[in-house]
């Protein structure tokens, strides 16, 4: 029986500019800042208050990540270079982050260099804006209405 989620992994295509965006800018925690064969870094953060979840910022383009003769397992070259286009557009998709105020979230931000794609507006589920990491995903920083029967 699976009891919880343990990691996710965002790819991104800069881990080093995922790294300022998702520690300076979010808040996020270290957990792992380690080297692996083929000079890959496995990089794991936390969210604020959710120590239990680790995001991975996966660097799937690194040259130790791309399958070769000698390095069986991994992504082929092909699939690497779409891949690129795709993160490179940004248009990945993430997820959702909660936030308890949208407005004042966005605010610091945005003064701390976050992209968004629109100001915060009301939805039908609460008040949403969305921003970019710069690394090729998007989310939705969103502030919940409560929902009572």
């Amino acid at each position: 029986m699976i009891t919880k989620f343990s990691h996710i992994s965002l790819y991104v295509n800069d881990q080093e500019k995922a790294f300022d965006f998702y520690v300076n800018k979010l808040g996020f925690k270290v957990n792992t800042d380690a080297l692996m064969g083929n000079g890959y870094r496995w990089l794991t953060l936390n969210p604020p208050d959710q120590p239990d979840i680790e995001v991975v910022l996966m660097d799937i383009l690194h040259p130790g990540m791309i399958k070769t003769e000698e390095h069986g397992d991994g992504i082929d070259q092909e699939s690497a270079d779409a891949f690129r286009v795709l993160l490179n557009k940004g248009i990945m998709g993430s997820g959702v982050l909660y936030t308890s105020d949208c407005r004042a979230t966005y605010e610091e931000l945005k003064a701390k260099g976050v992209h968004f794609r629109n100001e915060p507006k009301e939805q039908f589920y609460g008040i949403e804006a969305v921003m970019y990491d710069g690394c090729g995903n998007w989310f939705s920083v969103t502030q919940p209405k409560d929902f009572q029967h």
